[in-house]
């Protein structure tokens, strides 16, 4: 079977924006989800990925699947053990057959869709009490959230996405995803439900489904030389706005009322 540029390993809500997106660029794909069904009118392979099964079946799994350049893992992988699994099984059973040894700039590629919660989580591990903040707070107690800040490296998805760096791969954090039926007014009920939790609301990051296509269409596109991309991206927002979660939801209940 002829290599396709990309698989999907999960199609779900990116998959809505990201396989329409592949259509009309003509990148040769295929996507799974557990029960093989459409999405975006777009068959798919059922495929489920189990690290805790009886490794046969795994390997029997993974090898069933169609050879790709680029695999991208939209669900998330947790502690030890699976990204590891799944990279070194599906690129010992995709390896071209025409290889007598591993060439690295040959082998498959992986990206994982990861979270901003790594770094929300070390934050709020950090954050100091109102007696002992100080104008002079350390680094790490900088309210400003960077992919270069600290992050809770025991988090079980955040100890899996540097178990993929380790393996060369590249992920991408991702914060706000909304687009579609993710629509950041229906969030308001769930994370705004008692002043307490207003209270502890600030900035808001956001970043349409439309624009996490085309960042993985550039990734896939970047051509086939080294492994540029390789790494962790914090895809955190549109780059344009930074959103204030009083200011939208004083918004939103204006609006509500008509005024």
């Amino acid at each position: 079977m002829e290599e396709l540029t990309l698989l999907i390993l999960g199609a779900g809500w990116t998959s809505t924006f990201l396989i329409p997106h592949l259509q009309s660029h003509n990148i040769p794909f295929a996507a799974t989800t557990t029960s093989g069904h459409p999405v975006a009118d777009h068959p798919t392979i059922p495929f489920k990925f189990d690290p805790s099964a009886p490794a046969e079946e795994t390997h029997s799994a993974i090898a069933a699947l169609p050879r790709a350049r680029y695999i991208l893992i939209t669900f998330p992988l947790t502690g030890t053990g699976p990204s590891k699994l799944l990279v070194e099984t599906y690129t010992a059973t995709h390896r071209s057959a025409a290889a007598s040894s591993p060439n690295p700039d040959s082998e498959p590629r992986f990206i994982q869709l990861g979270s901003s919660g790594i770094w929300q989580q070390q934050q709020q591990q950090q954050q100091p009490s109102t007696e002992s903040s100080s104008p002079g707070q350390s680094r790490s107690e900088d309210p400003w959230l960077t992919r270069h800040s600290p992050y809770a490296t025991t988090n079980p998805r955040a100890v899996a996405e540097d178990e993929l760096l380790a393996l060369s791969g590249c992920v991408l954090n991702l914060s706000g995803l909304w687009g579609g039926a993710r629509q950041p007014r229906n969030w308001g009920g769930r994370v705004a439900a008692t002043k307490e939790a207003v209270r502890g609301k600030k900035s808001l990051h956001l970043i349409h489904g439309e624009d996490i296509a085309r960042a993985i269409a550039a990734i896939v596109q970047s051509g086939d030389g080294a492994w540029a991309a390789k790494g962790r991206a914090a895809v955190d927002g549109d780059g344009r706005f930074v959103y204030d979660w009083w200011a939208l939801l004083a918004g939103w209940r204006m609006r509500g009322r008509g005024r």
